[in-house]
């Protein structure tokens, strides 16, 4: 049987506040997280997910009330009625609204998030391929994650995971791009998160081996012929050699 990791493992509540705002106009965003599933005042309500050996095997969609699963052939082995999400992300509300009155509104700091881009297989011109923008340290789990390509945004061949939480209480969001590499194009993933003073621009460029010339083909093509024809030299010399010593010891055998 498939453990259940969205038991509630522990209790996490905090305010963050928007560096943006001014004094009187400050925003402040409550979050609390329950294992992998997690309650937030600001933004999305929050998100309900299943996680199987640190990978996504499905989460609640808390607008539509319907299980969405990361690879559609799981439903047929597997099924989870949304309501039981729904009652999980209600009862985290209701135990966060205690703790932030415990906690006295204590603030969090906002964590700087990491970014890393790379391509998923190796780069050929012409051949389709998927950029991979890995955001970690997230927190609090409040981020927006865009692809530009040549300075422009785009949206489609665009998806994301749904935040993956951490041991040590942060997060970590994927977000991909399918393409077509072009040499022509530049690629960028951008990040906008509370703990940057400004968005966070990650680029990525095609790295295409450099074709070699007419004349570096012919030179490597007559140091391997030499090589091969050293090679070959070399060795009947000492087949001969062999041959000789082998006659001569006969020839100096007993009479």
């Amino acid at each position: 049987m498939i453990p259940n990791k969205a038991l509630i493992l522990g209790a996490l509540a905090l305010t963050t506040m928007m560096s943006r705002c001014r004094a009187e106009d400050i925003v402040a965003d409550h979050v609390g997280a329950y294992g992998i599933n997690l309650y937030q005042y600001y933004g999305p309500s929050g998100q309900y997910t299943h996680e199987f050996d640190g990978d996504e095997e499905f989460y609640v969609d808390l607008d539509k009330k319907e299980t969405v699963w990361s690879l559609p052939v799981f439903r047929k082995f597997r099924s989870f009625d949304p309501q039981g999400g729904l009652r999980e992300i209600a009862t985290a509300k209701y135990n966060l609204d205690i703790l932030m009155k415990r906690s006295n509104y204590t603030a969090a700091v906002n964590e700087v998030p990491e970014v890393t881009v790379f391509s998923k297989a190796p780069v050929r011109l012409g051949q389709p391929n998927t950029l991979i923008c890995l955001v970690d340290n997230i927190f609090p789990p409040v981020i927006n994650i865009s692809w530009l390509i040549n300075g422009h945004s785009v949206t489609e061949g665009v998806s994301e995971t749904s935040f993956l939480s951490k041991s040590d209480h942060a997060f970590l969001k994927i977000g991909y791009l399918t393409f077509l590499p072009s040499a022509d194009d530049i690629y960028d993933c951008r990040v906008e998160h509370w703990g940057l003073e400004k968005p966070l621009l990650r680029h990525w460029e095609p790295k295409i081996p450099a074709p070699m010339s007419e004349l570096t083909e012919t030179v490597v093509c007559a140091l391997g012929l030499t090589v091969g024809l050293v090679g070959i030299i070399v060795g009947t010399i000492f087949i001969i050699q062999g041959l000789r010593t082998g006659g001569a010891s006969q020839q100096q055998g007993p009479l």
